[in-house]
């Protein structure tokens, strides 16, 4: 695949082509992502033509080289796993039903991500970009803009979130540069859509699972991510992650040391026509021990209208959505997913 740059900036991928090739994969390829650090064009390009091969075959990889602290994730999982260890009382007092924009603590199997399941089984907490409850975005109504919830007393707790939380916007930056290339437009195509993107950082807990398992109750249900890619940091030693292949396999995303897990979310999907792809995924713990996993999930700005790209749209390719803004898209999942953001919304619209 080679990149060649036209009149009007946008760079055509020779070889590249927009219908998606899904294969039947069994192993998940891993992307180093050096080049988007060291700045060299010829190595930029050929992880584009590397990107561009996994997200539309296969929706996942993994990353290396990408410049995140070890000890800013070690840390994190730490106080995670001292979060979740709290009594339940304690954590119920930061539930996400006392937060307008779904951030805090929520309990087993209060969120449903599979419509067939009958509930998750694991434990969350959720932060997001931080906006004072007086922001102009938040006064206006924008449900997904405001400010995060904290449990007392657990300082290390949110000194280890938000260093984790700022880690992930420069990386998401990175990667979304990477993105930018892979699907010929310029580098930074998407800047301005992602100065003040809904970026939501989340620690979950999985009890294990043992006997014979139900599969519309496991650790998360089969699913897609609603924005443009997730980044995942799992402990290595415990498998849980599986992503569904074009043969309807499930297909095991073990932890790998040194490496995030990157999938490709529906708004990335939207954006691209479909060439890239939201795979779907789920989690079982079977490991026989706590399993602890901090995604987190990288959308654009409120506003920004998600609609088919100029590079993945041609006469023999229409888009084949509907524009949406993408804090529309988010807040109709949450409301599919969680009951308790669902009512909110529900009661918001009956005050207005």
């Amino acid at each position: 695949m080679k990149a060649v740059e036209t009149g009007n900036g946008m760079r055509v991928l020779k070889g590249g082509g927009l219908d998606p090739q899904r294969i039947s994969f069994d192993s998940i390829p891993i992307i180093d992502l050096e080049p988007m650090f060291s700045g060299d064009a010829a190595a930029k390009e050929r992880l584009a033509a590397e990107l561009r091969k996994a997200c539309t075959e296969v929706g996942f990889l993994y990353i290396k080289n990408h410049h995140v602290p070890k000890s800013v994730i070690d840390e994190t999982f730490a106080v995670a796993e001292t979060y979740f260890a709290l009594p339940d009382d304690v954590k119920m007092a930061n539930h996400v039903s006392k937060s307008k924009n779904n951030r805090g603590y929520a309990a087993m199997l209060e969120e449903n991500t599979d419509p067939t399941g009958r509930g998750d089984l694991h434990q969350s907490f959720d932060i997001a970009l931080d906006v004072p409850a007086d922001d102009p975005d938040v006064l206006a109504g924008k449900v997904l803009y405001g400010p995060n919830q904290w449990p007392e007393g657990e300082p290390a707790f949110r000194a280890a979130m938000e260093a984790y939380h700022k880690e992930m916007l420069t990386l998401g930056g990175r990667l979304l540069h990477a993105f930018a290339l892979a699907l010929g437009l310029e580098e930074t195509y998407f800047d301005g859509m992602v100065d003040k993107p809904l970026a939501t950082l989340r620690v979950l807990h999985y009890p294990p699972q043992f006997g014979e398992i139900d599969d519309r109750q496991i650790g998360i249900g089969a699913h897609s991510d609603y924005e443009c890619f997730t980044i995942l940091a799992q402990k290595e030693g415990i498998s849980a992650l599986q992503v569904l292949n074009a043969s309807g396999d499930w297909i095991a995303a073990d932890p790998i040391p040194g490496c995030f897990v990157v999938n490709i979310g529906d708004q990335m999907a939207r954006w691209t026509n479909d060439l890239f792809a939201s795979t779907v995924h789920r989690a079982i713990n079977r490991s026989g021990k706590e399993r602890y996993s901090i995604p987190f999930f990288f959308g654009p700005n409120y506003d920004t209208v998600v609609e088919a790209l100029p590079s993945c749209v041609d006469e023999a390719h229409p888009a084949k959505y509907e524009p949406v803004t993408s804090g529309d898209y988010v807040n109709g999942r949450f409301a599919a997913t969680f009951a308790h953001y669902a009512e909110a919304q529900k009661q918001e619209a009956g005050a207005v």
